[in-house]
């Protein structure tokens, strides 16, 4: 059974037992004002109409059933999740990645959301707050972005804090109570936390044995990779299965030599895939062959063994692929017979 399916299922069960006589969440009281990442918005009523920046943040709102409340979307990594497909279809997609500001205003939004501050925040290469609150639009941005994170020096930031799901779960409470749907988004959260339990307990016996690190991409191939530290997504994926991150740094995605990487020896490569081509290494089949043709990686013991595990780049990010990820690493461990 795909992670999807498994998701509705879970979805399915809770709210039957909600329908059963449990109580309903409380509904939104307009208008609602919100503190997301250091601006403070104000939704007089459920949006009608969205555009959504960032495909987490995209996600999620089809996952609470809101559709057909967007009508515009940008920055996209991967395939929309499964099942999803027909849905996303329907939506115009404004720009693979960062969409201009008059496209998102020429949709007459009634709220904006992005998933990362570089697309709108005080530097953001699509607006700022500032910009659309003189338009009253109001700006949600994800939690995840901002809570932990310094993004002061312009980019994608400097996570300081340790990335958690919580982020992930908040943001999805929060824009269930923007668009009064609570109830959803409590059965949303909860298939997603049954997902991870139920992952943390298919390797628990390995709690410790297992290493890993984490190659999201190379700006060229001859140059040090980034990989992930401490603090970001694979960082939580690998605490949550009780595997050691070869790579001890509280950056988000330090680069790091290769002959540093084959001294760690981790037991498994995770290497991410996407359909972006901003690197050469962005093509995940470009990684395997390095991994294998590399004068010190094709003699590490996990490329050898065969311990590469690929990933979507997007459960690298704090989104909520980052379930999805972690069950697909807890699938590899067991394929590979690392389980014992």
């Amino acid at each position: 059974m795909s992670a999807f399916k498994t998701a509705l299922l879970a979805a399915a069960t809770i709210a039957l037992s909600l329908s059963a006589g449990q109580a309903f969440a409380e509904k939104t009281r307009y208008p609602l004002t919100l503190d997301t990442c250091g601006y403070k918005i104000t939704i007089n009523k459920a949006p009608e109409r969205t555009v959504s920046i960032g495909q987490s943040s995209t996600e999620i709102l089809y996952l609470l059933g809101l559709q057909d409340k967007v009508v515009g979307t940008a920055l996209w990594v991967s395939p929309v999740l499964e099942g999803f497909e027909e849905i996303n279809a329907k939506v115009e997609k404004l720009a693979d990645n960062d969409p201009s500001f008059e496209s998102v205003i020429g949709k007459k939004p009634d709220l904006v959301t992005a998933q990362f501050q570089w697309m709108v925040g005080p530097e953001g290469v699509v607006g700022t707050p500032e910009q659309f609150a003189e338009l009253g639009i109001p700006v949600y941005t994800a939690p995840s972005d901002c809570v932990g994170k310094d993004n002061s020096s312009g980019g994608d930031g400097v996570r300081k804090g340790v990335f958690t799901m919580d982020l992930i779960y908040r943001e999805i409470e929060e824009l269930a109570e923007i668009y009064d749907v609570q109830d959803k988004g409590a059965e949303v959260i909860a298939s997603l936390k049954a997902r991870e339990e139920a992952a943390k307990k298919k390797i628990a016996s390995t709690n410790g044995k297992l290493s890993a690190v984490f190659w999201f991409s190379s700006a060229e191939l001859d140059i040090d990779p980034y990989v992930a530290g401490k603090n970001g997504a694979p960082g939580y994926i690998m605490r949550t299965l009780g595997v050691t991150n070869v790579i001890d740094s509280d950056e988000e995605w330090p680069t790091v030599g290769w002959e540093t990487v084959a001294k760690a020896n981790p037991t498994i490569i995770v290497a991410g895939k996407m359909d972006r081509r901003r690197f050469p290494a962005d093509d995940v089949a470009v990684k395997q062959k390095f991994l294998r043709e590399d004068p010190v990686t094709s003699l590490m013991p996990a490329v050898k063994e065969g311990h590469i595990v690929e990933m979507d780049a997007q459960a690298m990010n704090p989104t909520i692929r980052t379930i999805s990820g972690l069950e697909l690493l807890a699938d590899a461990v067991v394929k590979a017979g690392l389980a014992k």
